[in-house]
């Protein structure tokens, strides 16, 4: 029913000259929110830890929900078996998308799990929220007050307004080092692009007309000129019931640079639809009445990282170097994007495990700072192994226990046997 006319008064207002930012301080401030910050900052706030969770997206859960990776990886060891290799959130988050119907499993030379990423996305918030986390949303690193080692503040420009951290450890999970670079900190970067990717979810397909995952790379391959397609290869990740897919068939650059980097973002949806082109003629049957439901944000695999006390080797991984300071494991192969056509694509047997070293995650000119996630070090072929969401989680649950037992002092001299027995259910069976 209609009610009295308001009595709300309007003002005019300009910004003061000498507007303050709006300081926080914390325990523990987790820079970045995707699967790596979000893992971090919940471990560290149910360990008794005040903590700060900041991303430069407004919404939570990076690139595990608002880039459409589409399925879990690295959470599972290699086939027959497919033992489990990860836990941490896992075994809590599969169970409550069990439930609703969110989640499947998916087998080939591993096991992957299929996900509904707006499910994924609320069950972080939700989680995030119980817990009493405070976070800020749409916030870039501006700067970092570093003295002596010491991450002493930490300065984010939002739409807002500026905003400064104050913490006693900090966690850099943004995925390409921001907080490490704006700190003056070595970081790595490749000498030539690795590829990222433009994800789109279709609707309005037919699941029984999916193709062949060897047939639709080879049509690719063959047709991709004619469709003026980058990538010569892809994956089709079909939701079973829902006549829905995710949709990995491009190759988009990852720049350092905001120009380019919104370029690029522009080009690559300019590709996805190609690929939608392509899919509604060359496979009628399942892709015909296909739309765009969503594009995914820019999904972005390596650009930049931090330069650590220990590089990850591609031997290390191929050998399954076992780390005194082993904090995560992983099966999954060497899947390096460095070549426009397609990428590197190194499976490995059905024990192999490889494993993460705290030192990766570490800089040497840092006392209280832990990269977790794709920004920690290794080679470019070892780090491609190891960026998935399984060992990235991993990353992220150690970097929270490793401050929790520091926070003060110098986090490269955590007790060694302590963080062991904090984190053995993700590096021993």
């Amino acid at each position: 029913m209609p009610h009295a006319l308001s009595d709300l008064v309007v003002h005019t207002v300009t910004k003061p000259a000498d507007h303050p930012a709006e300081r926080l301080d914390a325990d523990i401030l987790v820079v970045g929110a995707g699967i790596a910050g979000l893992s971090a900052a919940i471990q560290a706030r149910r360990l008794g830890r005040d903590v700060v969770l900041v991303d430069a997206l407004p919404v939570l859960g990076g690139q595990c929900v608002n880039s459409m990776i589409g399925l879990f990886c690295g959470i599972y060891g290699n086939a027959p078996d497919y033992r489990q290799l990860t836990y941490g959130i896992f075994g809590e988050l599969f169970e409550a998308m069990e439930k609703t119907n969110d989640i499947y499993y998916r087998r080939t030379h591993t096991q992957t799990v299929v996900y509904d990423e707006v499910a994924l996305g609320r069950w972080f918030e939700n989680i995030v929220q119980e817990l009493g986390i405070r976070v800020v949303l749409g916030a870039s690193v501006s700067g970092v007050g570093i003295e002596g080692g010491v991450i002493e503040r930490v300065d984010f420009a939002t739409r807002f307004g500026p905003v400064s951290v104050t913490a006693r450890g900090v966690v850099d999970a943004t995925g390409d080092a921001a907080l490490a670079w704006e700190a003056g900190l070595p970081c790595q970067v490749p000498d030539r692009t690795v590829w990222g990717s433009q994800q789109i979810r279709l609707e309005g397909l037919d699941e029984s007309g999916n193709p062949e995952p060897a047939e639709l790379v080879a049509r690719v391959d063959e047709k991709a000129g004619e469709y003026g397609l980058v990538r010569r290869d892809g994956l089709a990740f079909f939701f079973p019931g829902r006549n829905t897919a995710v949709m990995n068939m491009t190759h988009v650059e990852a720049p350092l640079t905001a120009v380019k980097a919104a370029d690029a973002q522009l080009r690559g949806r300019a590709q996805a639809d190609r690929v939608v082109k392509f899919l509604r003629q060359e496979f009628p049957k399942a892709f015909k009445n296909a739309k765009v439901q969503a594009y995914g944000f820019p999904g972005r695999r390596q650009a930049r990282w931090l330069a650590a006390s220990h590089q990850l080797t591609l031997d290390e991984v191929r050998q399954e170097t076992k780390f005194d300071d082993a904090i995560a494991r992983t099966a999954w192969p060497v899947e390096l994007h460095d070549r426009v056509e397609g990428y590197v694509w190194e499976t490995f047997g059905p024990d192999h495990v490889h494993y993460v070293p705290l030192r990766s995650m570490l800089s040497p000119q840092a006392h209280n700072l832990v990269a977790a996630g794709r920004c920690v070090d290794g080679d470019a072929a070892a780090l491609s192994s190891v960026r998935v969401m399984g060992p990235c989680s991993a990353m992220g649950l150690a970097a929270a226990h490793a401050l929790d037992l520091t926070l003060g002092e110098d986090v490269h001299q955590v007790d060694l046997g302590a963080l062991r027995d904090r984190v053995r259910v993700n590096v021993e069976d």
